[in-house]
């Protein structure tokens, strides 16, 4: 049996799924909705798992020759990739979720920090987690339009919650901080 491989590249092979052939860019694009709730892939990692999942005959390229504008190498998923994908989907199971949390790591040596600057670390904190909603209503949108995005839709809904609650254990923190209570 060949070693598993990491979620990043069962991510990109979900992406090839759902379309006609995409270059390297468009996966990279399609997964920026990803980065709220799992991932930010740099453009390098996106060619780097491409490779990878070629390596193990999971997806195929065709180089594309484009005029005045660089050639383009366009991935697609083979059947082994999809077979692949779905048994990673339906068999696997999930791992434990690890969070590598920025905040939490600050606020877990908050004794030897200034208050003021854990208070401009949680209002700075709020304000991203507000625009993270913002951006994550945008896919919510979409996946109420598109009969065929409701998971999506499910994943907004979740990733919502969990900013919501973070934004507001966030608030708390800072009012305490703010009364002195920390």
């Amino acid at each position: 049996m060949t070693k598993p491989l990491p979620n990043t590249a069962y991510a990109v092979l979900g992406f090839l799924t759902s379309r006609e052939p995409m270059s390297g860019y468009e996966v990279r694009k399609s997964a920026e909705n990803l980065h709220y709730f799992y991932w930010s892939p740099a453009q390098s990692q996106i060619y780097s798992e491409l490779r990878r999942l070629a390596a193990h005959g999971y997806v195929t390229s065709e180089l594309v020759r484009q005029d005045g504008k660089p050639d383009k190498r366009l991935y697609q998923i083979t059947e082994a990739g999809t077979t692949a994908f779905r048994v990673w989907l339906n068999e696997t199971p999930a791992e434990p979720t690890m969070m590598k949390h920025a905040m939490l790591l600050r606020l877990f040596f908050g004794q030897s920090a200034e208050p003021a600057r854990l208070g401009v670390l949680l209002e700075q904190f709020i304000s991203d987690g507000e625009e993270a909603l913002a951006q994550i209503a945008i896919v919510r949108e979409y996946a109420e339009l598109d009969p065929d995005a409701r998971w999506q839709g499910i994943v907004a809904a979740w990733s919502e919650a969990h900013f919501t609650t973070e934004i507001a254990f966030a608030r708390e923190l800072l009012r305490r901080l703010a009364d002195g209570e920390l």
